[in-house]
C-alpha cells in the first residue's frame, strides 16, 4: 500500500513552558521565523503558533500574532496554523481574537479537558463562537481531540450545520487528566473518524516519539515539538528543528516520504501557498 506523503506539525512554544524551562524556547516573533525556516528545512509542513510576550507570559494580542505571521511568512512556506485554545484563564473572545489575522488554520478544541489541576474550559457556546470566526475570516479548522467524548462533541456541531467532515483531526494523548497515550487508544480514535478525514497524533512527554512512530506506519500523520515534549533524549534538551529532523528521518527509514508544506495543502484541501 502507498501511503499519503507524511505532514509533520512542529508546535513551538506552546503555553504552559516557561523560558527558564528550556532554553530553546522560541519567545519572540523573530525567533519563531527563524524556527520556521530551520523546521521547514528539517521537514515541517505546519507550525502551530502560540505567542508570548518578551518575558515569556503568553499573550493573545493580535498585534504580536501579526508580527510573528509576518516574520514565519517571510522565512518559511509553511502553513501557519493559529492555536485558539491560548492559555488557560483566557476569554473566548481573546483566544478567538487573532483569526482576524486569516491564518490557513486553526485548532478547535472539541471539548472541556482537566488539564493537570486545572481545566481547559470548552464548552458548546465557546467551541461555536470560534468556528463562527473560523468561518468568518474563512480559517480551516484542525479538531483537537483530548479525550473519548471530543469526536462525538465534533458530530454535534456537525449535525447543528457548524461543522462539515471531513476534517482533519489532531490527537493530543497523554495530557494528564486527559486521554492516555496508548496505541489501543489512537487506533479505537482513528476507526471512529467520520470517512475522509486526516488525522495527526500529539504524543505528550516521553510519549511523543513512540505514538509519532506508530502514525508513521498506521499511514496518519505527526505532531511534535517543544510544547509537548522539550526532551530530545532522556536528560537532554531538544530544539525544534531537532525533534522535525528525527520524525523525517525514521519516516524515510520505514519508506514514507515527508511532504512539502505545499503537498500537505493539497491533502488538507487548503489550496495554494499563503501570503500575508
Amino acid at each position: 500500500m502507498v501511503m499519503e506523503p507524511l505532514i509533520i506539525t512542529v508546535a513551538a512554544c506552546g503555553a504552559e513552558l516557561k523560558p527558564d524551562d528550556t532554553p530553546h524556547l522560541p519567545i519572540t516573533p523573530a525567533a519563531l521565523g527563524e524556527t520556521a525556516a530551520r523546521c521547514q528545512e528539517a521537514g515541517a509542513s505546519i507550525i502551530h503558533v502560540h505567542c508570548r510576550n518578551d518575558d515569556g507570559t503568553n499573550t493573545s494580542d493580535v498585534a504580536r500574532f501579526d508580527a510573528a505571521y509576518r516574520a514565519i511568512r517571510a522565512a518559511s512556506n509553511l502553513i501557519v496554523q493559529f492555536t485558539t485554545g491560548g492559555a488557560i484563564g483566557m476569554t473566548a473572545e481573546e483566544r478567538a481574537g487573532p483569526l482576524a489575522l486569516r491564518p490557513e488554520m486553526g485548532t478547535l478544541t472539541c471539548g472541556t479537558v482537566n488539564f493537570g489541576d486545572e481545566v481547559f474550559e470548552n464548552s458548546f457556546p465557546i467551541m461555536r463562537g470560534i468556528l463562527a470566526k473560523m468561518q468568518q475570516f474563512g480559517v480551516r479548522p484542525e479538531l483537537e481531540i483530548f479525550d473519548w467524548g471530543h469526536l462525538s462533541n465534533a458530530r454535534r456541531l456537525e449535525r447543528e450545520g457548524l461543522l462539515t467532515f471531513p476534517q482533519h483531526a489532531d490527537f493530543v494523548l497523554g495530557v494528564p487528566g486527559g486521554l492516555d497515550a496508548t496505541v489501543d487508544h489512537l487506533a479505537a480514535l482513528v476507526r471512529e473518524l467520520p470517512p475522509g478525514c486526516t488525522w495527526s497524533v500529539a504524543g505528550i512527554g516521553r510519549a511523543q516519539l513512540p505514538m509519532a512512530v506508530v502514525a508513521i506506519a498506521m499511514g496518519g500523520h505527526v505532531r511534535v515539538g517543544l510544547e509537548d515534549n522539550i526532551y530530545y533524549s532522556r536528560g537532554r534538551l531538544a530544539r525544534n528543528d531537532e525533534l522535525v529532523a528525527r520524525i523525517s528521518r525514521l519516516a524515510g527509514e520505514l519508506g514514507r516520504r515527508v511532504a512539502t508544506p505545499d503537498q500537505a495543502r493539497a491533502l488538507l484541501g487548503l489550496g495554494q501557498s499563503a501570503t500575508v
